[in-house]
């Protein structure tokens, strides 16, 4: 296993993107310092015997309430305990580690007043397959992911489940069986690991790596519509784009004339084609995919800022000894990227679905109806397209930004939230039903590409045809569609689609 070090502040999107695609992470040794300071500089502030929020105090509307001193390390387990209230199926546990990677990189900014034990558990948990089972809803994206990271935090004093090998254990008996102890939380420990936007934001961040493999998948089944259809490249040519100068339609125009060039089944129709223009789901694809890849690089721009602060309150300053109350938890900027990766990955559905009824519309496509070879007595691709559309329609509803709504929390204390929390967790379910529509383009691509068996595309898209056959073979008769649809779709999700066009380097988000 790869193991990631992570320098505080300093990490790349890179290295979150191979968390979350199963590294593992360490914090670099150098960070011990200033997570020594901070918590040294919890002691000094309480020594002052005056209120500081959320370490000798109360919490949200509570904050008038003072603690005494015995009773600081019970006031710490009872917010991990009362706060841990989320609902719903777990977090998927990629999603779930790059959280715990997160929180490390924030707390380990010396910012928080965390303890190097707890530290230590954290790092622990990442390097010995331990992931808390945190329920995905609850959070409002303000005061921080409350409920989710509680149960982050339960789990590290031995309460709840933590899943070990796949298997939900209770995680009294997971830390038992890893050899560790639970923790037991210092003044401002519990509030340092519960406050923050690591849930939103690493939701958002498995959002944005799953829509960067969408639109370079999107990019391939694109222009093998094109081929399927006889379309023209003449729209990719890069002077139509210089001119307006957009960085994504730039770059996505090369990246469609790449993948066609070279290309058998364009040449035979370069001349005397009675078609002037085509469809816009052919002919505007780099204007469409071009905006959609600038927007999900404002949101990787976003994220990356995002993921190398620190977002919980109060923030301990050790070089004067202050414990500031601020709102660096509200995860707005989190609401507003994942909104428009939300935005994105509609339209790259949105978009391809639109091919996939272009190219079983024999008006449009020139190809037999629904593209079976025996139209009437077989239905071919009639059924699929629907799927598509329904999955479409699905992720329009589900688009509708998150951002421009609230509610009040904590009896109007928390009175304005940024509900990134939901927004960003609908961006993996809406990811997967693209993944479908683009699985069904490929199957419906590379069957119209059959048609024209006696000329060859390009290199690239014949190395991707050659990669879907070897698993699908191409639709002479109805059968039962289901297994060519899942094991296209297997080829989508695991980015198979777009590495197979060989030589072909496709934008992404960085």
């Amino acid at each position: 296993m790869t193991t990631i070090t992570l320098m505080p502040g300093q990490v790349s999107l890179a290295d979150w993107r191979a968390i979350y695609r199963g590294a593992s992470a360490v914090l670099d040794p150098s960070s011990g310092v200033a997570i020594a300071e901070s918590a040294a500089a919890v002691g000094r502030i309480l020594a002052r015997g005056e209120p500081v929020y959320g370490i000798n105090t109360g919490f949200g509307k509570l904050a008038s309430v003072r603690i005494e001193d015995n009773e600081l390390a019970t006031l710490q387990r009872n917010i991990v305990l009362s706060h841990a209230a989320g609902v719903g199926e777990p977090m998927p546990v990629p999603v779930a580690r790059l959280m715990i990677a997160l929180k490390l990189a924030s707390l380990a900014q010396g910012a928080s007043g965390i303890s190097p034990a707890s530290i230590a558990l954290l790092e622990a948990f990442l390097s010995k397959g331990l992931t808390p089972v945190i329920p995905a809803q609850g959070s409002v994206g303000a005061s921080g992911d409350l409920a989710p990271l509680s149960h982050m935090a339960a789990a590290m004093i031995g309460v709840g489940e933590i899943f070990v090998q796949g298997e939900r254990v209770p995680a009294a008996d997971a830390l038992a069986n890893a050899g560790l102890t639970p923790v037991t939380l210092g003044p401002k420990e519990g509030l340092a690991l519960l406050n923050g936007t690591q849930f939103s934001t690493a939701n958002a961040l498995a959002g944005l790596f799953e829509a960067e493999n969408l639109y370079r998948t999107a990019l391939v089944t694109g222009a093998l519509s094109t081929e399927a259809a006889k379309g023209s490249d003449t729209p990719f040519d890069p002077r139509i784009h210089t001119l307006r100068r957009h960085r994504g339609q730039i770059e996505s125009a090369a990246g469609l004339r790449a993948l066609m060039a070279g290309s058998a089944i364009r040449a035979s129709h370069l001349k005397d084609d009675p078609r002037v223009q085509d469809p816009y789901c052919l002919r505007c694809q780099p204007q469409v995919m071009g905006a959609a890849l600038d927007v999900l690089r404002q949101a990787a721009t976003t994220l990356s800022i995002e993921a190398n602060g620190v977002s919980d309150n109060p923030l301990i300053f050790p070089d004067t000894d202050e414990a500031l109350s601020g709102g660096n938890f509200h995860a707005e900027p989190v609401a507003f990227a994942a909104d428009m990766i939300a935005l994105a990955i509609c339209e790259i559905g949105s978009l391809a679905e639109r091919r996939i009824a272009m190219l079983v519309d024999p008006a449009l496509s020139g190809l037999p109806a629904f593209l079976t070879p025996k139209p009437g007595l077989n239905s071919g691709f009639m059924i699929p397209q629907v799927t598509a559309a329904a999955l479409v329609s699905e992720n329009k509803q589900r688009a509708y930004p998150a951002s421009v709504d609230s509610i009040p929390t904590s009896a109007n204390q928390e009175d304005h939230v940024s509900m990134a929390a939901h927004g960003a967790r609908r961006l993996m379910a809406m990811a997967e039903n693209v993944v479908a529509v683009l699985g069904i383009e490929l199957l419906a691509a590379a069957q119209g590409c059959d048609f024209h068996a006696s000329l060859a595309s390009s290199v690239p898209l014949e190395a991707v045809r050659s990669l879907l056959r070897q698993r699908v073979p191409t639709l002479e008769d109805d059968r039962y569609f289901h297994p060519d649809m899942r094991a296209a779709n297997s080829l989508v999700k695991s980015g198979a689609v777009w590495q197979a066009a060989r030589d072909v380097a496709l934008p992404g988000v960085e």
